[in-house]
């Protein structure tokens, strides 16, 4: 797949991003879909992570925003001509992360490179601001026309490396997307989330949880392993799988030799650190490993017809 430039600046992203990039859609049929409008057009779809350049303000930060843009929307384009159906950006260099509310030059700054992303593919583009920025991502997502956000506390209380996550998401985030006119922006949610002790749920199962994040609204649940870059255990996905009718994704530790497995049971594989130098998140997205990934889903035994 190869996918143009588009070349009509982050104006035109920001001027029409409410309108046509909704209204025109991304193909007729696909494994995921929010009401009417599919978000993707295969089974079993790859999602390619761009993991930002440490924003203004956070420990690491040495980049304009302007070079961290340019920088995703290279990324992203290395990554949609390999054959991935979407990509999320993510500012997971921010480390150590801090919980909302975020500053506000940390959606300003999202913003701009999801508009820089908008304009270098054709492809569904989600979002993800670490920690707890769900109402940030949501508000990145309507103002540079993504498709998806990634919520890591939907439902249940956890302890993260970041603290105590004590309130669920799902009640705030969905009367918010209502009240800006966001509802065409699907919310996916982490079940059980990696980089975090489940000690105060430990009486619920995944599937409890999983259950629970479908009653209270979610779009389609992620199944991840305990951290960054491990992978899921497949009686997880099975799980969620059997527990729940929406969408299910795979959120961590995808490696090409996994997709066989993997390829029956997930509506998307969300592909982050196989897809960097020497499979480690922090570095550049490689190209041949992007092609690996894809060749694989290209090879394993996906449905017939999309679940979504």
């Amino acid at each position: 797949m190869s996918t143009p430039a588009k070349g009509a600046g982050t104006g035109v992203c920001l001027g029409l991003g409410f309108g046509l990039g909704f209204g025109l859609g991304f193909g007729l049929g696909g494994a995921l879909s929010f009401g009417t409008m599919p978000l993707f057009q295969r089974p079993c779809a790859l999602i390619g992570m761009i993991h930002a350049d440490a924003l203004p303000g956070s420990p690491r930060s040495r980049r304009l925003v302007d070079q961290i843009a340019r920088s995703a929307a290279h990324e992203a384009r290395v990554i949609v001509e390999a054959g991935f159906d979407a990509v999320m950006i993510e500012n997971m260099h921010d480390r150590p992360y801090v919980n909302a509310p975020h500053a506000p030059e940390v959606t300003a700054a999202m913003t701009v490179v999801a508009c820089r992303v908008r304009d270098a593919v054709e492809v569904p583009i989600g979002v993800q601001v670490l920690s707890r920025g769900e109402h940030e991502a949501l508000a990145v997502a309507m103002a540079a026309d993504c498709r998806f956000i990634r919520c890591e506390n939907f439902v249940y209380s956890h302890v993260a490396d970041e603290g105590i996550m004590a309130d669920a998401a799902a009640g705030p985030l969905l009367r918010r997307r209502r009240a800006i006119g966001a509802d065409h922006v699907a919310v996916y949610c982490d079940i059980k989330k990696k980089h975090a002790s489940h000690a105060l749920t430990s009486d619920l199962s995944l599937a409890d949880a999983a259950q629970g994040a479908e009653f209270f609204g979610a779009d389609g649940v992620i199944i991840t392993g305990a951290f960054t870059g491990s992978p899921a255990d497949r009686a997880d996905v099975e799980a969620a799988r059997r527990a729940v009718t929406i969408p299910v994704l795979v959120g961590s530790g995808v490696t090409p030799e996994q997709i066989a497995e993997l390829a029956p049971l997930a509506d998307a594989l969300i592909v982050g650190s196989y897809i960097k130098a020497q499979g480690v998140w922090s570095n550049p997205v490689e190209a041949e490993r992007c092609r690996a990934i894809a060749a694989a889903r290209q090879a394993a035994a996906v449905p017939a017809t999309p679940r979504g």
